[in-house]
């Protein structure tokens, strides 16, 4: 998880300085295309066959994960690095309101206190986002939480099923890699340039790495743990934004991060301590 926490904030980064050239549409592409490049490689050199048993649940993880994608990239785009991952990592909220549907955990009264206590930190952040007339792009990345939450749900299921770690992101990148080539149809595609192809392979190199990292969390560890540790990456963005980028973060979004964080955090004990 610290890995893939380290290496999603690099992938937020490159696609932050992406944006200023390319559609959140290309960037999904772009950065589905080239890990699947490298999935399929690693795939063909350790021998693991693309069919499952499992198509319809590697279908529904994919298909979240891809409109989560979508809408993270466009937040990104529209808002500075540090909240736009803040309001995406509200996915271990949702994974906490989302356990007793999907995975029939049963959470106690405290742990959903907390949830709420969470969503009062997103409260935080859209209040200023509202009043810069930036509230839609706020909603994209308040629903690429949520959509992260189900696809995180999903991969637990199929590590519970001993689904490789590598076909679950082939899968992921594939359907995303097709589901971004519909959105561009019709559109002008912008030409990449030499330095353009460095940013690209970046972010695409990063997410893979990040994505194998956080499936293997995810198989082999505890859902909530994992949920918590994820917001490591909040932190880790928001440096660089505000080193790389020079965005500052406002007081209020301060302080509806820090309320996110310390929610998850204890939602993520409370809940790991549950059979």
């Amino acid at each position: 998880m610290l890995m893939a926490t380290f290496f999603f904030s690099i992938m937020g980064l490159t696609v932050k300085l992406g944006s200023l050239q390319f559609s959140p549409s290309e960037l999904v592409f772009y950065r589905s295309s080239i890990s699947l490049i490298f999935i399929f490689t690693m795939m063909r050199h350790s021998r693991i066959k693309i069919k499952t048993n499992y198509l319809s649940l590697h279908l529904k993880r994919s298909l979240t994960g891809f409109v989560s994608l979508l809408l993270f990239f466009y937040a990104i785009a529209h808002l500075p690095l540090g909240t736009a991952i803040s309001l995406n990592y509200t996915s271990p909220l949702f994974v906490g309101l989302l356990l007793p549907f999907i995975l029939n955990r049963k959470l106690n009264l405290k742990t959903y206190a907390l949830v709420f206590i969470g969503f009062i930190g997103v409260f935080f952040i859209l209040k200023p986002i509202f009043q810069d007339q930036s509230f839609f792009a706020g909603l994209m990345g308040l629903l690429s939480g949520f959509g992260a939450a189900l696809a995180y749900l999903y991969i637990t299921q199929l590590g519970q099923l001993r689904e490789p770690d590598i076909r679950t992101v082939f899968y992921f990148t594939l359907i995303s890699t097709l589901g971004s080539s519909v959105f561009l149809i019709g559109q002008d595609m912008t030409v990449p340039n030499p330095a353009d192809l460095i940013l690209l392979f970046t972010l695409g190199a990063s997410a893979t790495i990040a994505q194998i990292a956080l499936t293997r969390a995810y198989r082999v560890g505890n859902t909530l743990s994992n949920a918590g540790m994820s917001y490591l990456t909040i932190i880790f963005s928001a440096l660089l934004g505000f080193i790389i980028l020079n965005e500052a973060i406002d007081v209020f979004s301060f302080i509806g991060i820090v309320i996110i964080i310390l929610s998850g955090l204890f939602v993520s004990l409370k809940s790991s301590r549950l059979k």
